[in-house]
């Protein structure tokens, strides 16, 4: 159970046992998307009447939520008694225990071939995943992978005669819809609880440590730990979300409950399956959200919802896409842009290569644009597998003691599964790549090919040659 502080008296609680971890190993690219029911119809397409139990709505949808089972094991240095440490001083070393860790979460069957889509922090760092269904039958489970920045990860069982649910638009719920959260909080068994859609494209701050996508489906239908990775459905059964948290000063439902909505988790669902990663789009932009006065300025009636543009990345897709700053972009793909984590979420949930259509007001005039998206690099500054560096700063150069004349890519990371962790450190500045100067990243990864290399670095007062193999 995690807990966040967002004001004095509140926090932000995730439904669930466990933390997050990413999983993605177990993917093969040559996996085929699974085959998905999907009904795309408005929830009040089709005349409504009086309604005295959702009983038979309600029934296959419950048949395919499951429970999620989570065992880790920890395990934990314990220090010898001081006491007995000053007579044996270090001869005895610290002794280490192992103790079982036990979560709960739930997850949706979404296909016949046993692919189940649940939160990434219910599967996150366990060594053993058991599912149980409805039907008392239960199965071990295999991560398949997960996406810490939307809380979506996708783990699968090997069953026959699989209760499957369907799929409904995301796109198309309202504010006032009615919603049912499917799962089993606090492990009393399954339980249905109802509510309605109370607000869209909720950002709360859950996913800032990892500087994920929130645009959750907000909802008053009692969501509790244990919930975490069942459904929110809808009042025809078909899954709209993903349950995913809650914000309670209490660490019990208050009413204020999270869901990630289908048509994200579906799209990270496909990635994962299919390429055991999640490639995101990127334009190349910094943009900022149109305020009122801002929009008369750009001659826009003051009531324009949209982004403006303020910064192009050069060679990006948004600069090759004639995009400029100062465009204001109101929509794309005929998705209204109202904030900038309109504009980043549903670019990020476009896969890259893909041609977007923005629609921008450039002058006060209205243009479209088609644009061929790049691919987003979510490591950045990551120079080699598990190493990260950074320009050389000022206050880094007087904390490491190093001379003016010397200038490169100081090393600030370094993963210990990384295959370069036996030859690099933090705080080792990277000087050259086979005797060409480097101070930015993009010149040190187009040196750094597959193959042998030679860099000069400098650390701990002397600059010395390191032969490195690139895989």
């Amino acid at each position: 159970m995690k807990f966040r502080s967002l004001a004095s008296l509140l926090s932000i609680a995730i439904a669930s046992a466990v933390p997050f971890v990413a999983h993605g190993k177990e993917a093969k690219p040559d996996r085929k998307p699974p085959t998905l029911a999907i009904d795309p119809s408005p929830v009040t397409a089709g005349k409504s009447a009086l309604v005295t139990s959702y009983a038979d709505i309600l029934e296959p949808a419950q048949k395919a939520v499951v429970s999620v089972y989570s065992m880790k094991i920890v395990r934990e240095r314990m220090a010898l008694n001081p006491f007995l440490r000053q007579f044996f001083g270090n001869e005895i070393p610290d002794q280490e225990r192992e103790r079982k860790e036990e979560g709960l979460g739930s997850g949706v069957i979404v296909s016949p071939d046993g692919y189940i889509l649940t939160n990434n922090h219910v599967v996150e760092g366990a060594d053993e995943l058991k599912v149980l269904l409805a039907d008392d039958r239960e199965f071990i489970a295999k991560v398949i992978g997960a996406d810490p920045k939307t809380d979506i990860a996708v783990i699968k069982i090997e069953g026959e005669r699989l209760p499957v649910v369907t799929l409904a638009d995301s796109d198309n719920i309202r504010v006032g819809d009615v919603v049912f959260a499917v799962g089993n909080p606090l492990a009393v068994g399954q339980t249905v609880t109802m509510g309605i859609v109370s607000a869209k494209g909720r950002s709360v701050g859950i996913l800032d440590e990892v500087a994920g996508y929130e645009s959750f489906i907000q909802t008053d239908a009692a969501i509790n730990m244990g919930n975490s990775g069942g459904a929110l459905v809808d009042a025809k059964g078909r899954l709209v979300g993903i349950n995913s948290a809650i914000l309670s000063p209490s660490r019990g439902n208050i009413g204020i409950g999270f869901a990630v909505p289908v048509n994200l988790a579906a799209t990270v669902m496909h990635s994962l399956i299919e390429t055991g990663t999640v490639s995101r789009g990127y334009l190349g932009v910094q943009s900022q959200t149109l305020a009122a006065d801002e929009a008369e300025a750009f001659g826009l009636p003051r009531d324009t919802k949209g982004v403006t543009i303020t910064d192009v990345t050069p060679d990006s897709a948004a600069d090759k896409g004639g995009l400029k700053v100062g465009d204001v972009v109101l929509s794309v793909n005929d998705k209204p842009v109202a904030a900038l984590r309109d504009l980043r979420i549903y670019i990020a949930q476009t896969a890259p290569g893909s041609k977007v259509k923005l629609k921008i007001s450039r002058d006060g005039k209205p243009q479209v644009l088609d644009i061929v998206l790049g691919k987003l690099d979510e490591k950045p500054n990551e120079l080699l597998t598990g190493v990260e560096v950074s320009a050389l700063t000022p206050e880094a150069r007087r904390r490491l003691r190093i001379p003016p004349r010397f200038d490169g890519l100081l090393v600030t990371s370094v993963d210990p599964e990384s295959p370069y962790a036996d030859r690099l450190a933090p705080d080792v500045l990277i000087l050259q790549v086979d005797r060409e100067d480097v101070s930015d990243i993009e010149a040190a990864r187009r040196a750094l090919t597959p193959g042998r290399h030679i860099l000069i670095v400098y650390y701990r007062g002397s600059a010395r040659v390191i032969g490195l193999t690139v895989e």
